[in-house]
């Protein structure tokens, strides 16, 4: 029995749905300005709707819309029928694709669609079909040929129509000014919301666990401060609460290492007076490249007032899912 050649076959798959995608890029014209222009002055919502491949791919587009600024999501046309056409209200958008343009589900909640006064933005490959001609704007998916031998299965239409949904969601976002965190906001729970989202202020340790001790102190008892704190070093602060400088573990072994008797010297003597500082408004991910940067574990936070209010170690910004 011969060998099938995969290799070519995966070539061939991925050349023809690679012509499918940059043939998009001559349909760019107006058509997908007016169906932009359509859902930003809209006041509602964009339904998205599908049968079969194309409601697969409608429900990832619903998605990426949603989660980049236009409130979206994915209606099944037969389930529509039946009761779910309840979800759509007379402000909402609805983005119905359908290669074919004929599809029966869609088809038939056209009538009860356009009574109600809803815009209607299709995909298919048929400017002349049904959905086509009763939509505001047709959005051209077109292919020359699937990547199926049998140009069956859809398989380049349905990656073009991918495309062009991604195209259209990212145009939308940028009309809008859709920002970082904007986008963080709706992904609270990922690691990406997190390096978004998540402030100092969050994860810093305040008041009684920040160590502390004045510049007059001895060493003996700035160390104290140190090991019952647990951060590896103390700050030093006069009496008026104001930072003056750090002493740590590593400045203890310089000054050991420098012969100076710790058993007489003053935390003050031996502090490092340019610590590194940030305010307590400041992302946890952009601590995290400073901490890494400078090759230090922990880090003074400051308010508004330069007044010190928390410390953070580098391990509590890993444990918060900074990385």
């Amino acid at each position: 029995m011969a060998t099938f050649d995969y290799v070519s076959s995966a070539l061939r798959t991925i050349r023809f749905e690679a012509e499918a995608v940059t043939a998009l890029m001559s349909r760019i014209d107006g058509q997908f300005s007016q169906a932009c222009e359509l859902i930003l002055n809209g006041k509602g919502r964009v339904i998205v709707t599908g049968m079969g491949k194309s409601g697969h791919v409608g429900k990832k587009i619903a998605a990426t819309l949603a989660s980049t600024g236009t409130p979206s999501f994915y209606v099944h046309p037969g389930e529509a029928s039946h009761g779910d056409l309840g979800m759509i209200t007379k402000d909402d958008i609805l983005l119905a694709i359908s290669y074919s343009g004929t599809s029966s589900e869609i088809v038939a909640l056209l009538p009860l669609l356009k009574r109600g006064g809803i815009k209607i933005i299709s995909m298919t490959s048929n400017p002349d079909s049904t959905i086509a001609e009763v939509a505001e704007v047709n959005l051209d998916i077109s292919v020359v040929h699937e990547a199926c031998p049998l140009d069956l299965a859809p398989t380049s239409s349905t990656t073009a129509t991918l495309v062009l949904g991604d195209a259209l969601a990212i145009a939308l976002l940028e009309a809008r000014g859709f920002t970082a965190e904007d986008f963080a906001f709706s992904h609270p729970g990922g690691a990406l919301g997190r390096k978004l989202l998540l402030r100092l202020s969050d994860v810093m340790h305040t008041d009684n666990e920040i160590p502390r001790v004045l510049p007059e102190t001895p060493m003996a008892d700035a160390l104290m401060e140190m090991s019952q704190k647990g951060f590896g070093m103390t700050t030093v602060m006069n009496s008026a609460g104001d930072l003056l400088g750090i002493f740590t573990d590593g400045d203890l072994r310089r000054s050991i290492d420098r012969g100076i008797d710790i058993r007489v010297a003053r935390v003050g003597e031996l502090m490092n007076t340019t610590p590194k500082t940030l305010r307590d408004n400041t992302l946890a991910a952009e601590a995290l490249a400073l901490m890494e940067q400078a090759k230090i574990n922990v880090l003074l936070i400051t308010n508004e007032q330069k007044k010190l209010v928390g410390v953070v170690k580098i391990n509590d910004l890993l444990r918060a899912g900074i990385i």
